[in-house]
Order: structure tokens, then C-alpha cells, then sequence
């Protein structure tokens, strides 16, 4: 199989040339999907050699979606452009996928190990939260995953282009999870630490996202949003 690796981005000019450079060893192509940078994002992933394209400009959602529509690989990996994630564990997060055992596998901070779930109180909230919606997931669809809202993932492409992904945030993410065991597509977790991001401010508040997160797992569980198949 074909495997295209994704960087949603959006001005991570101080890690993108690296990241892009990191990964080209696990992919047959690379692809920085951007959110309107304003700083030097662009020409730098173009000075690495990845294919360059724009989003829509409503958030990390409509990033993903471009990047599935965009990738040419039969399986997406999408990697965040910050360098909290392993590139050397995208191997472990493809095989699944071409062994026919998964639709998705998502890296998994909480087996894996975290330094931006740890260390402070908000990073404590967002971590119990975390756990309770994925515990949520878990009983409604009868799963044992351990994390469902880590961006560093490998899908397969055609199962993400069928899925009706309407998310515009982050919340993508944990949507994603849902609607895929909703559609009967295999969702597995394998360890993968995550690092304190190398540059930058992380664009999560949990003050601000919260509900939103909130919001997405209440109606996904009650089947309050659109047939999750296109």
C-alpha cells in the first residue's frame, strides 16, 4: 500500500522543515496541508521537498478533510507539525492497516507516555477529560481503547473519504473515532509517547474548548448528528 504522510500546519516555521524531513523515511509522499500561515510555513516545507497545499481556513477539521481528499497513499498518517510526536512509530502505526486489522490505529499517549497531558492543572483537567470520554466511547461502542483525541494516526484513506467528518477543531479528532466505529471500521491503539511541543504555544485552551469537546461526544453517542457514512 501507498502510505502519504500528513501535516496539518499552520506557522510552524521553527519545526516544520524538520518534521517533514523526519518523516520522508516512513512515506511514499509527504503532504503539508496549511492553515493560512503567516510566517515562512510555506517556502520552507516547499525547501524540504513536500507537496504544499492550503485548507479552507476553518481549522485543524477542515485540514484533516483536505488532507484526505489531497493524499494520493491508500493509507493517511497524519503527524502534528509541533514535534510532540515519533515518526519512527508511524511503521507501527501503518502495519495494522495493511494487515487488514484496522481501519484506524491512533497513537496512545496514555500507554505510551505524555509530557503535554502532565505537569500542571490545566493539563490535568484536559487529561481526566480525556479519559472520560474515551471511557464514554468505550460503552457505547462495547471498545477497549485508551485514547481517541491523540493526532498522531494512520487511516485508511478510503474509509476516511466514506465518513462524514463535519468537525472544524480539534474535536475532529475523538469525531473521527466515533463515526469509524459507527460505520463498523476497526479502530485500534497502539503506544506512542508524546513530547512537549518543540516551538511554539499549543493552540488547545481547555477554558475554551471544553464544551465543544463536551458537545461532539454527546451527540455522536446519541446519534444526534448525520448518517456517519457519505
Amino acid at each position: 500500500m501507498i502510505v502519504s504522510v500528513v501535516i496539518p500546519t499552520r506557522n510552524e516555521e521553527a519545526t516544520i522543515g524538520g518534521i517533514i524531513d523526519a518523516v520522508k523515511a516512513y512515506g511514499d509522499e509527504v503532504l503539508v496541508v496549511d492553515g493560512h500561515s503567516t510566517d515562512n510555513t510555506k517556502q520552507i516545507s516547499l525547501e524540504h521537498g513536500a507537496r504544499y497545499v492550503l485548507d479552507g481556513g476553518k481549522g485543524k477539521g477542515d485540514g484533516i478533510r483536505v488532507g484526505f481528499r489531497e493524499a494520493g497513499g491508500d493509507i493517511v498518517v497524519f503527524i502534528d507539525a509541533d514535534g510532540s510526536h515519533v515518526p519512527a512509530d508511524i511503521p507501527k502505526l501503518v502495519k495494522p492497516i495493511i494487515d487488514h486489522k484496522a481501519a484506524m490505529v491512533i497513537g496512545c499517549r496514555m500507554t505510551g507516555g505524555s509530557d503535554e497531558l502532565h505537569g500542571d492543572l490545566g493539563k490535568f483537567i484536559r487529561y481526566i477529560g480525556s479519559m472520560i470520554i474515551t471511557l464514554i466511547v468505550n460503552y457505547r461502542w462495547k471498545v477497549r481503547l485508551t485514547d481517541i483525541q491523540n493526532g498522531f494516526r494512520a487511516v485508511n484513506r478510503q474509509a476516511g473519504l466514506r465518513t462524514n467528518l463535519v468537525e472544524n477543531s480539534f474535536t475532529i479528532e475523538q469525531e473521527m473515532a466515533m463515526k469509524f466505529l459507527r460505520n463498523g471500521d476497526r479502530v485500534m491503539n497502539i503506544p506512542s509517547h508524546e513530547y512537549a511541543r518543540q516551538a511554539g504555544i499549543s493552540g488547545i485552551s481547555v477554558s475554551r474548548v471544553w464544551f465543544n469537546y463536551g458537545w461532539v461526544v454527546i451527540k455522536n453517542v446519541l446519534g444526534m448528528t448525520k448518517s456517519a457514512r457519505l
